[in-house]
Parts: C-alpha cells; sequence; structure tokens
C-alpha cells in the first residue's frame, strides 16, 4: 500500500518552479491546518473552562450535603435537650441487590425482576422510595435484599462500578463526555453531578437511573446469612429490607 505524504510550504525548495496544481495543494493543506490548530485552542479553552465548572459544582454540592448534616445534628440535640423524640426524616432513595438466581423462579416475580432491571444475580440498582416500587418489592421479597444508601455508599458504587448505557452498550464511565453526551439535556455533565441527582433524588432521577448499567457486584466477603429466612426475622436471614444495614452489605459487595 503506497503511503500519502502532506505536502506543506517548506518541502518546496526556494526559488523552485512550482507547478498550479501543487500551489493549490499548499494553499489548501496551510488553511487547514490552520483551522485544524484554532479548532484545537478553541477546544481546549471549552475544556477547562468544562472542568472549572464542574469543580465548583462539586464544591456547590459538598457544601449542600455538610449543611444538611449539620442541620440533622441540631434538630436531634434540640430535640434532645427538651426532651422529645426526633423523628428522622424519611428515606427517599432506595438501593436493591438481587440475592437469588433463576432457579425454581415463578413467572410473576421473574417479571418483576425484569422490570427491576435485576436480570442476574448480585444486580444491584438505585430505585425511588414511592408506592408502586414498594408494592413491587413485596412481590420479590424473598429474593432481593434493600435499604438506603449513604453518599458514601453511592459514590463508590458509581466509581467503582459504574457504567452507562450509551446505544444499548455497557461503557465505562471513563470521561465526563460520556455522561454530557447522554444527559446533558438534564444539565448532567459530569461524575458529581450524576451522583447528587441520583442520592438526592432530583427531577431527572429517573433519566440518570436508566442511563446506569445495573451494577454488577461480586459475592460478598464472609457470604449472605441464611436465604430462606428474612432479615428482620428473630433467627436472622438474608432477604428483605436492610434499612441503614445495607450499606455493610454493599461494602463487602463492591
Amino acid at each position: 500500500m503506497a503511503e500519502r505524504y502532506l505536502i506543506t510550504r517548506d518541502a518546496v525548495p526556494e526559488g523552485a518552479a512550482v507547478p498550479e496544481m501543487v500551489k493549490m495543494k499548499l494553499e489548501r493543506n496551510a488553511a487547514l491546518a490552520e483551522e485544524k490548530q484554532k479548532a484545537a485552542a478553541v477546544k481546549k479553552v471549552e475544556r477547562s473552562t468544562r472542568r472549572h465548572d464542574l469543580k465548583m459544582r462539586t464544591l456547590k454540592y459538598e457544601k449542600e450535603y455538610a449543611s444538611h448534616t449539620r442541620k440533622l445534628v441540631a434538630l436531634r440535640r434540640q430535640a434532645k435537650s427538651a426532651g422529645n423524640f426526633f423523628v428522622e426524616p424519611e428515606a427517599k432513595l432506595l438501593f436493591v441487590v438481587r440475592i437469588v438466581g433463576i432457579i425454581k423462579l415463578s413467572p410473576k416475580p421473574r417479571k418483576v425482576l425484569q422490570l427491576l432491571r435485576l436480570k442476574q444475580l448480585h444486580n444491584g440498582v438505585f430505585l425511588k422510595v414511592n408506592k408502586p416500587i414498594l408494592n413491587m418489592l413485596k412481590l420479590v421479597q424473598p429474593y432481593v435484599t434493600y435499604g438506603y444508601p449513604t453518599l458514601k455508599t453511592v459514590r463508590d458504587l458509581v466509581y467503582k462500578r459504574g457504567f452507562g448505557k450509551v446505544n444499548k452498550q455497557r461503557i465505562p464511565l471513563s470521561d465526563n463526555e460520556i455522561i454530557s453526551g447522554s444527559l446533558g439535556e438534564k444539565d448532567i455533565h459530569g461524575v458529581e453531578d450524576l451522583i447528587h441527582e441520583i442520592f438526592t433524588v432530583g427531577p431527572a432521577f429517573k433519566q440518570c437511573s436508566n442511563f446506569l448499567w445495573p451494577f454488577k457486584l461480586s459475592a460478598p466477603k464472609g457470604g449472605f446469612e441464611k436465604k430462606r429466612h428474612g432479615f428482620c426475622e428473630q433467627r436472622g436471614g438474608a432477604w428483605g429490607n436492610r434499612e441503614d444495614l445495607i450499606n455493610e452489605l454493599v461494602g463487602r459487595m463492591n
């Protein structure tokens, strides 16, 4: 295969007679090189601006998380000093993990697990706490365990096990451009934007949750408890609602 060379003005000896076609090629190549250089400079500035914007957004999110935590601590202290009980705010986010395979699985739970995108053993998804989701979880209680993830759990899952769905393909979240290309219309341009929208269950939660491919977790270190019993039963088990203790399980599976 013949090699192709780019003709530049420096390649032509000084004072040599240059054919008209070669002159046209030289002018075209110079214009293309200049255009390419300008486009690269513009892209570099845009990338730098976007990185700075994402950094400022991250700092704003950190302040928001810290402010919320301080507010809860102040309310707990206030209730304790007044001799009252503080009712913790209701959870808005669930993390659901499938703990049973496909053997002896009846059609109805199989369909519900498919709707929840829990098609494989040890798959995990984020879900919003609402009546339809809770009713669906009741139908598949013996096959899943779930609870309320903390910010650290959400962040660890997205950074360590996060994959996006782009054109029905499983793509690793190695660049913010992948997120911006799919969720830019919802003003989600980076990983921290995605984490904030998931953790706070924002208006674009559905799109963010569908963009994230179901998390493929490992078997937990130390194994599960008895899978045939519920977690809240007296003898202890694996399936059902773990509330805040789901974070310890996900830590062993991540």
